[in-house]
């Protein structure tokens, strides 16, 4: 099997598939099984491919050996049969051995995936820029490289040999050209993950630079964050009249986009879209798209975008915020705009159902309703909401007294050696940056 240095090509085609959902009461989920299967199903037909049916099962574990029971392994694969289907999609990321024991069960001529999977192949099919393509396949190459040992398994079964093994002689294991073409595929695989990585440092520098500019500009940065197809992109265009790629679509937007918006008070803001969110979001994706949500992690204000008109808004919504808290972007404040209001015949029942989210403004980014009230509650946000703060400020942190004098309100400065305490008011926006430095010892006056 040779590996391309392009992207890996996942797209699934136009195969018909059958979603498996499991239910287990300790894992702790977002959504109803029902409604995680309805999503499943959104994805599914995001990339590409054909619902041919839907089987659940509840189970206090999953089987260690099929993930989901003997009996419902034979009761997908008489579906299988029934309706055609050459896909099974699991609702859950399986483990090696749960995908090796179920392609077992099913056959060659149907494919297992899981919902990890998917979703990658969605964002491969979706990646644009360079980046985007580096990220997407850094993911890929991290997922399938535990998963590769059923493609050389024809090779060692045409390997004879006793001992219980193939190519086995005399109690000593040779191994047949499947597990050698194995140990080479896996080396090719690393080293491929190894030079994606050092690319993808170098666009994390770069973005680290560019950031490090942006903020010697003073103009704060707004990033837009919300569930995946909420309509950020569209709140950008209307924000800034930009014409960002709209799509009523999952992960229509992949890589960040930043637009210049001037708010109704005069202030300037940068305003930049990112990649939406979803529940499960897989580990690789997040580790892969680091430069990327660096990008929210760096922001001064979180406008976090919820479609309200959605059945499961509020857990969106929660997942989202669990997200933010994975990134380290749980402590930037937020701003949340309730969207597609315009699409509600009841809309305060809606709203009212966002009750534990502070800080909202319903909106309808279509129509612009309710988008001059959004501006004004950013403008206050980021120019006009102060917290009183006392920090020692080390001398070689100049950039950050600079800043402090400039936007902030100075009480009380005192001298010492090493470095600078300074007592007084700060723009909300700016308090995390200025957060690591207010724990620390008294430091002596200079004389």
């Amino acid at each position: 099997m040779r590996y391309s240095k392009k992207l890996i090509d996942t797209k699934l085609g136009k195969e018909q598939a059958i979603l498996v959902g499991v239910d287990i009461p300790d894992q702790k989920q977002m959504l109803t099984l029902e409604d995680s299967l309805a999503e499943l199903e959104l994805l599914t037909s995001t990339a590409g491919v054909k619902v041919a049916g839907v089987i659940s099962q509840k189970m206090d574990r999953p089987n260690s050996k099929t993930f989901i029971g003997s009996g419902k392994v034979e009761e997908v694969k008489i579906l299988a049969e029934e309706v055609l289907a050459d896909l099974i999609i699991f609702d859950d990321e399986l483990s090696p051995r749960h995908q090796r024991e179920l392609e077992e069960a099913f056959g060659d001529k149907i494919k297992v995936i899981d919902r990890t999977a998917l979703i990658l192949d969605i964002f491969a099919q979706h990646a644009s820029t360079r980046e985007g393509i580096l990220q997407v396949e850094l993911a890929q190459y991290e997922y399938r490289l535990p998963r590769l040992t059923k493609a050389w398994t024809h090779l060692a079964r045409q390997t004879g040999g006793g001992g219980g093994r193939s190519g086995a002689v005399g109690g000593v294991g040779l191994r047949g050209p499947g597990e050698r073409q194995l140990e080479v595929d896996r080396r090719e695989i690393r080293t491929r993950i190894a030079k994606l990585k050092a690319e993808l440092e170098k666009v994390r520098d770069h973005r680290m630079r560019y950031r490090s500019r942006r903020k010697k500009t003073q103009i704060p940065v707004v990033a837009l964050v919300g569930y995946t197809n909420a309509g950020k992109s569209t709140l950008l265009n209307q924000l800034s009249g930009a014409d960002v790629y709209v799509a009523d679509q999952l992960f229509a937007t992949l890589d960040p986009i930043t637009r210049r918006v001037e708010l109704q008070n005069g202030q300037s803001v940068l305003i930049t879209d990112t990649v939406g969110f979803i529940q499960k979001l897989p580990t690789q994706l997040v580790a892969a798209f680091r430069a990327t949500l660096e990008e929210i992690a760096e922001a001064d204000l979180l406008l976090h975008v919820v479609d309200v008109t959605h059945q499961n808004a509020p857990a969106q919504a929660k997942s989202v915020l669990q997200t933010l808290e994975e990134i380290e972007a749980g402590d930037i404040p937020v701003v949340t705009a309730l969207n597609k209001i315009d699409c509600l015949k009841d809309p305060e029942g809606a709203i009212a159902r966002m009750a534990d989210f502070p800080n909202t403004y319903a909106i309808s980014a279509l129509t612009k309703s309710g988008l001059p009230e959004l501006g004004t509650a950013i403008a206050t946000e980021l120019f006009e909401t102060y917290l009183p703060i006392k920090v020692r400020l080390p001398y070689q942190e100049g950039q950050l007294i600079s800043v402090f004098h400039e936007q902030g309100q100075v009480e009380q400065m005192t001298h010492g050696r090493g470095g600078v305490i300074m007592h007084g008011m700060l723009p909300k926006r700016l308090y995390t940056r200025f957060q690591p430095f207010t724990d620390y010892p008294e430091i002596e006056e200079e004389d």
